[in-house]
């Protein structure tokens, strides 16, 4: 987790770097929609993502404080991921970019 003297000053750019590529904010969406999620699932949803950049994504996220994990003790072990309380405090954000989105696909 970042310290607040490596955050940037300004709250968007915290924001950004927090949440600002595409991966994490598919990955957040899909934890939103569909609530606890595992790996495997991900990469249905994202097709377009490789294992690597999903489990970078994931890790980053969770160090983040933005989604937990849960390791189940099975064999073969089984891992889900749901979003921590901070987490679900982006869904207004996300929502906000839902609506955008639709508006300007439609033409505004």
């Amino acid at each position: 987790m970042l310290t607040k003297e490596e955050l940037p000053h300004c709250p968007v750019a915290t924001t950004v770097q927090l949440i600002g590529n595409k991966w994490k904010l598919l990955i957040i969406r899909d934890l939103i929609l569909n609530g606890k999620q595992r790996f495997c699932e991900f990469l249905k949803s994202i097709p377009a993502i490789s294992k690597k950049v999903l489990t970078d994504n994931l890790r980053a996220l969770e160090s983040d404080g933005l989604l937990e994990r849960e390791i189940f003790a099975e064999v073969p072990p089984r891992v889900e991921y749901s979003l921590s309380p901070l987490g679900k405090s982006l869904k207004p954000i996300l929502d906000a970019m839902a609506v955008w989105g639709t508006d300007y696909k439609n033409g505004l």
